[in-house]
């Protein structure tokens, strides 16, 4: 009974080396990226791209291990709930309240080091915020959230 068993778990992990899940690439970035639109510093830009971006936009680069499943659907699973969350490929296509609500989960989560998420950072150590990148981070977000609220309140 156990080298069936065995047996049909091999035969499931070889046939899911051929049936891949879509991989979340994208050859442009579009207009509505929050980068594009923003235009951040080069440090905010830097770190967003470094630590958020993989999971958080239409253009994830994958490590090697990213075409072997199970890997390869665990990664797809992870990018797709991150991108449910925020999208900073799409952050152009947010309305005012989303953009703020985002904003808000940003600074929280970052200043929690509840993200990049430690999975993540135990694969990618590049990820790993400092103190002074949270900062820089936060910083920078705040700003954005108050200008934010500001032309949400002028536009009311």
């Amino acid at each position: 009974m156990g080298k069936k068993i065995l047996l049909a778990i091999v035969v499931i992990v070889i046939v899911m080396q051929f049936i891949q899940p879509d991989k979340n690439i994208s050859e442009e970035i579009p207009q509505s990226d929050f980068i594009v639109l923003n235009t951040p510093p080069a440090e905010v830009a830097t770190i967003l791209k470094t630590s958020c971006y993989d999971c958080h936009s239409n253009n994830t680069e994958y490590p090697w291990y990213g075409n072997v499943a199970p890997v390869s659907y665990i990664l797809a699973n992870h990018v797709n709930d991150g991108k449910r969350h925020l999208n900073f490929s799409e952050w152009g296509k947010y309305n005012q309240n989303q953009k703020e609500h985002a904003l808000e989960e940003i600074i929280e989560v970052v200043e929690h080091r509840e993200m990049p998420m430690t999975s993540y950072i135990s694969m990618h150590e590049e990820a790993a915020l400092t103190d002074t990148e949270v900062k820089v981070l936060n910083d920078y977000m705040t700003t954005s959230l108050n200008m934010t609220s500001l032309y949400k309140q002028k536009a009311e």
